[in-house]
């Protein structure tokens, strides 16, 4: 499959106490949870509910391999950019590249690979035919 996807989403999440450690920073966990709700409201955009897929088509998607890079620390009240793009869609994963910005400047950046599965058995499944379709036709 190609590789080219344009669109990108954006997502602004706030930084509050909780999300922070005990040096005021934000923990390096909860990038990655920014980043989930980066990717399902990207779906979302799509008209791709996941609490959907799982009723309805018995699927969902399963975090399968990440790697992340950390820049520099956010902090309490900061307002983070996240920003996915897809990468790559196989026969049962969507790859993403992800980035956690403050006013343009990088904080963190990933490439994080979902897979889709059976709810029942967990094992993997070929991507539903509207996900595929709606992830094909933003390509370039």
């Amino acid at each position: 499959m190609s590789e080219s996807f344009p669109v990108e989403s954006v997502l602004k999440v706030r930084v509050y106490y909780e999300d922070t450690d005990a040096g005021g920073v934000v923990f390096y966990a909860n990038y990655l949870k920014f980043m989930e709700r980066g990717r399902t409201e990207w779906l979302r955009t799509l008209g791709v509910e996941q609490s959907d897929l799982a009723k309805r088509e018995g699927q969902l998607f399963v975090v399968h391999s990440l790697d992340m890079s950390y820049r520099k620390p956010a902090r309490l009240d900061d307002l983070l950019t996240i920003r996915s793009r897809v990468t790559r869609i196989g026969r049962a994963s969507i790859h993403f590249a992800q980035r956690a910005e403050r006013d343009g400047e990088l904080l963190a950046h990933g490439n994080i690979q979902v897979c889709c599965v059976d709810t029942v058995n967990l094992r993997p499944m070929a991507l539903p035919a509207i996900v595929r379709t709606k992830l094909e036709s933003l390509q370039e």
